[in-house]
């Protein structure tokens, strides 16, 4: 196997691809004022199993759009819709982000938790922004410095992994100069990171690498994620993910 498809592997039977909790997405969600007369047409992009998509079905009356780039993970998310009867609410996509051929204003709402930072932030919005209607919302999680001094140490990591982590007034000024109005913003709780996304990780690893014959690749990928684990915990303070609600105004 190659390394991504033991990724893939590895995140499949997980609630969460990324730090959140379903607590988070009820809190993003209420600074989203749209009339509910009917159902609100939502793309759900980067959605991975799907954790925060079905928070949302259960939650708003919408058609959910959710786009993938990974069949299964897509699989995982239709099973889950059909365990909670909510795959009529529900429809999946395998594509990339970067290559979505959504219509003009198409959507209400563009959600994604955790996954705009494989196109970059800015690439992002302004891509997706085409499909979105002109008074609908936008609300993406991001990695975030809280501070603006960290150690040396901590800035390196975390630059390494996204070159893109700013703060969040640079990400806002961001969203302004694309034609949004922030609407709500708020920091992830660490048990968002650690009970929801790194204590299930840490529990996987072990089987893991059973698995895949404590495979060189396979010990890699733990390896990795055992140092982001440990990073995290250093930069607490320093770095987390931002939830940014924002509302297309032009």
């Amino acid at each position: 196997m190659t390394e991504m498809e033991l990724l893939i592997d590895f995140f499949v039977d997980a609630e969460r691809q990324g730090p959140g909790s379903p607590s988070d997405t009820l809190r993003a969600l209420q600074f989203i004022d749209l009339e509910q007369d009917k159902p609100l047409k939502v793309a759900d992009i980067g959605c991975g199993t799907g954790g925060q998509t079905i928070t949302l079905a259960q939650n708003i009356k919408a058609q959910i759009t959710a786009v993938d780039l990974f069949p299964k993970f897509l699989v995982k998310l239709n099973l889950k819709a059909k365990e909670t009867n909510l795959q009529n609410k529900i429809r999946t996509l395998k594509r990339s982000m970067d290559d979505l051929d959504f219509n003009k204003e198409e959507f209400d709402i563009i959600w994604s938790e955790g996954a705009i930072y494989i196109m970059g932030f800015a690439a992002g919005i302004k891509k997706w922004k085409y499909f979105l209607k002109t008074g609908g919302y936008l609300a993406i999680s991001e990695l975030t410095w809280l501070s603006n001094l960290r150690p040396k140490k901590i800035e390196e990591y975390w630059h390494n992994q996204y070159s893109e982590v700013d703060t969040a007034a640079n990400k806002i000024k961001i969203l302004e100069k694309n034609g949004f109005s922030l609407v709500g913003y708020f920091i992830l709780p660490e048990s968002s990171w650690i009970d929801n996304y790194y204590k299930p990780m840490e529990e996987r690893f072990d089987d893991f690498l059973r698995k895949h014959d404590n495979s060189e690749l396979a010990r890699k990928i733990v390896n990795e994620h055992k140092e982001e684990i440990r990073y995290y915990k250093m930069a607490k303070n320093h770095c987390s993910y931002g939830f940014y609600i924002a509302k297309k105004i032009g």
